[in-house]
């Protein structure tokens, strides 16, 4: 089984030894995205940098011609377990009705301090 890696300038790029994404046949596991911006900038703030965390996995995903609603896991790690329902309502407004599965956990830090974390699955539905 071949695996392609996935890399877009869309999203920051890995900051350590990994790929953003390995496409494996219709399947797109999306390493672990924070908070930066496409340049780097680790934005200030939980709902800034869950939000941005969001439109990054979206932006890897879309160099596959996938979108949001293909998204099937998602696994959060927070900071702060108190930020759960900001982080339910983040989730709500980006993704409509369509919700994937998920896991969220609390962690003692983040890579460059970052307040979440995360990671997903994406699959072609066709």
């Amino acid at each position: 089984m071949a695996n392609t890696r996935i890399t877009t300038k869309l999203a920051p790029a890995a900051v350590g030894a990994y790929s953003q994404a390995v496409k494996v046949n219709d399947t797109v596991y999306v390493s672990g995205q924070i908070g930066l911006t496409p340049d780097g900038e680790l934005l200030v703030g939980f709902e800034a940098q869950a939000r941005q965390v969001l439109e990054n996995l979206e932006k890897i995903v879309s160099t596959c011609d996938l979108d949001r609603g293909d998204f099937v896991k998602l696994t959060v790690f927070l900071v702060d377990l108190s930020q759960f329902s900001k982080l339910n309502e983040i989730m709500a407004d980006f993704f409509g009705e369509s919700f994937p599965a998920r896991s969220a956990v609390e962690v003692t830090r983040l890579p460059k301090d970052a307040l979440v974390e995360i990671d997903a699955i994406a699959v072609a539905q066709g």
